[in-house]
């Protein structure tokens, strides 16, 4: 099937380049490739190199034509960025770590993917380098952990009704992703906004198919360890929960609390952040007009205060209980 052709347009990109300032040159580790946006433009500036980082094994293709021109400045790799400290990047000038946790159009709108509740087949969700599928967690898993998916990880309040009906019919029935919108809406009383009655319950299941919540936590913590002193970690999100996951490591580790264990008592940092913007950055007014989905889309970023590589953080403890939910995936 051809997918429709979409200019991509990358999220914030303006206020990216003026936070992570290429124009001085050095390492910049892009870990949501998608469709080179970010990359690309980095790369315009002649003194930089990027590293970047997609699951999405579709996106080599792009990859491969950033690569062809710029070949001594551009390495891709199909890994999940909770692995970008597992590469032997120590030695490397890293002044910028980049994360856009949002899904190209291209993704969006590939059925094959199953993201979207405005394709019909089945419900898939993976997004590469996955253990299970969303068909898989929709038939195995009991209601009570169906409920819990959908009310922590989609912020739905009839999550328990979708469920206990998901159990019954999956009985007789073998469902796709039209039969899920047909029983959510169901369900759910016709509404006058904006938002789609499936789109949290979609949400949900694609946060719990691909690990978002442990791969953005495991993302944080091994981004910190790779930036060098004065770098920038920044991070895009796109809903509440992962904002709330980013804010906090961001808070904690800017707070005295936070010192590194290796370091001596008196090289210890007070602080290994340091935030310039409480509030995040939204997108434009001239943004919205030519990229609707970027409303929702909230920038924050740290500077790396001292280099050091190891470091304490609470954050793992702190949203244990929806790491415990992704958990349910072990029995699949």
């Amino acid at each position: 099937m051809v997918l429709e052709t979409v200019k991509h347009y990358p999220v914030l990109l303006s206020e990216i380049i003026s936070i992570i300032t290429p124009q001085h040159g050095g390492t910049f580790i892009d870990c949501t490739f998608g469709q080179g946006g970010y990359t690309n433009e980095i790369l315009k500036y002649k003194d930089t190199k990027v590293i970047a980082f997609d699951r999405d094994i579709e996106s080599k293709k792009k990859a491969d034509q950033i690569s062809n021109k710029f070949q001594e400045r551009f390495i891709f790799k199909n890994k999940r960025f909770s692995q970008l400290d597992q590469l032997k990047i120590k030695n490397e000038n890293i002044r910028g770590v980049i994360f856009d946790l949002g899904y190209s159009y291209t993704q969006i709108k590939d059925p094959s993917k199953g993201l979207s509740f405005n394709y019909s087949g089945d419900l898939n969700m993976r997004m590469g380098l996955n253990e299970f599928s969303a068909k898989e967690a929709i038939h195995k898993l009991d209601s009570r952990e169906l409920e819990k998916i959908f009310k922590f990880f989609g912020e739905e309040k009839d999550a328990k009704k979708i469920a206990s009906r998901i159990s019954k019919i999956r009985k007789n029935k073998v469902l796709d992703n039209e039969d899920l919108v047909k029983l959510i809406d169901s369900i759910k009383k016709r509404n006058n906004f904006k938002i789609h009655n499936s789109t949290k319950i979609f949400q949900a299941l694609r946060i719990f198919v691909n690990k978002e919540i442990s791969e953005l936590i495991y993302g944080l913590i091994a981004a910190t360890k790779v930036l060098k002193k004065d770098g920038i970690l920044a991070v895009v999100t796109f809903h509440s929960l992962e904002d709330k996951i980013v804010k906090y490591f961001f808070k904690s580790l800017s707070e005295e609390k936070s010192i590194s264990r290796y370091l001596p008592k008196l090289e210890q940092p007070e602080t290994l952040f340091n935030i310039k913007n409480k509030k995040p950055i939204i997108p434009s007014v001239q943004e919205l007009k030519k990229n609707i989905p970027s409303r929702s889309a909230k920038l924050r970023y740290v500077i790396k205060k001292k280099n050091f590589y190891e470091f304490e953080t609470d954050i793992l403890s702190k949203f244990q209980d929806l790491i415990k939910i992704e958990d349910y995936g072990n029995k699949l």
